[in-house]
């Protein structure tokens, strides 16, 4: 039986969320139904809102130390949930994880060097490296048959030189929701070993491995991983709380690890907020029954998507994602330029979906879809897009 009430509407709109209150901004109709933001309309748990309310009874929010035992809180989510066995004193508290890439950029990657990322994928890890004058260096993922996407080591050979100095990696994916398995997390890290490229791993939907898949760290799967990683993490997708800016860092490298955290105490980066260290002992002390419920409810939430699809709107194809509550959807039976598949969405379905060109060329015919929402709004969402396909 269902603790938790994930059908519930809640209105965010004059709360200061972007998903909702940006819509004018971002699409020009502030009527439009959200479905793109990565957060999710469901309440942050009950065990998280009372946590920060029982600190905010106090009137004097100061200069806050991070709390004792909060690192190794940390550790033991890690490890019971990743098998990953975790140092507290590879820990550090980074301000956000685009945030994290940037400042890793600019510690490990000089103006003349290069940058790797996977296209089609999270749009952040192209605009972070160009936007500090680095090279941005592309080796796109293969579709499958099924849908999923693989990585191209043939084309890696071909195109990191000496210049590459790190690959931003999406583990698990976004937008395609792919869970990298062991194997070829084994190869990328002999290869970037190898070639003396740093992988920066961001892992923040790595709690959110859906139906029997396994998230797996980058940094577990072997000393050359460990040696040549970065990983970022939070609470804040799973537990819906991305306001609350609870990032982390891990690094097992001592050589690396003392070079970033030294620049980050440097310029005073490193210190959390007065509520990030509350919500996340909170999430991941009491948080397992609530994230569990949610990810059933989520697997639901797809679930109807792709029924939805196959029976009433056959051109699109869902793509199953393995984690996440983001879902790649597949376009291109419409036969649409991206321009107007774009308009279909926001101009005849009244819908704000990711276009998924922001992701690169390879997410041409592509939208990305949230579905971490009550699911009568899913459903909602859907009827408006078979009637603006059909009219």
């Amino acid at each position: 039986m269902a603790t938790y009430d994930f059908d519930k509407l809640i209105e965010r709109r004059g709360t200061g969320a972007i998903k909702w209150d940006a819509l004018e901004e971002r699409f020009g109709n502030a009527d439009l139904l959200p479905l793109w933001v990565a957060d999710m309309d469901f309440e942050t748990p009950p065990f998280i809102v009372e946590a920060l309310k029982r600190r905010m009874e106090h009137p004097v929010f100061g200069y806050t130390a991070t709390p004792e035992g909060y690192w190794t809180t940390v550790c033991q989510w890690i490890e019971t949930h990743h098998d990953w066995k975790v140092k507290p004193e590879w820990l550090t508290y980074i301000p956000g994880i685009v945030k994290g890439i940037g400042m890793a950029i600019n510690v490990f990657v000089k103006e003349d060097e290069k940058v790797i990322i996977q296209p089609p994928v999270y749009h952040p890890f192209r605009l972070v490296p160009f936007h500090n004058n680095r090279e941005v260096v592309y080796n796109p993922l293969r579709q499958k048959p099924d849908g999923l996407y693989e990585m191209d080591f043939d084309n890696l050979e071909q195109v990191a030189d000496g210049k590459c100095r790190m690959l931003i990696l999406s583990n698990p994916h976004n937008p395609a929701g792919v869970v990298w398995d062991r194997e070829t997390l084994v190869r990328l890290a002999d290869f970037c070993h190898r070639r003396n490229i740093i992988v920066v791993s961001d892992e923040i939907h790595g709690d959110m491995a859906l139906w029997d898949n396994r998230h797996v760290p980058f940094a577990s799967v072997s000393p050359e991983a460990e040696a040549c990683s970065i990983t970022f993490g939070a609470p804040s997708k799973t537990f819906n709380m991305a306001g609350i800016v609870s990032s982390y860092a891990v690094v097992p490298n001592d050589a690396l690890r003392t070079r970033f955290y030294q620049w980050m105490e440097a310029n005073e980066l490193n210190w959390p907020t007065i509520f990030a260290t509350i919500a996340t002992q909170a999430a991941f002390q009491k948080g397992e029954p609530w994230r569990q419920e949610m990810l059933r409810y989520v697997e639901g939430n797809i679930l109807f998507v792709e029924e939805y699809c196959r029976e009433r709107i056959p051109q699109i194809r869902p793509i199953r994602p393995q984690a996440s509550f983001l879902v790649w959807l597949d376009c291109r039976g419409l036969g649409l330029p991206q321009r107007e598949l774009v308009s279909l969405f926001v101009d005849k379905a009244g819908l704000a979906l990711n276009d998924g060109a922001m992701f690169g060329k390879e997410g041409e015919g592509f939208m990305r879809l949230n579905v971490g929402c009550p699911q009568s709004i899913l459903r909602e969402a859907m009827e408006r897009l078979e009637r603006a396909i059909v009219k």
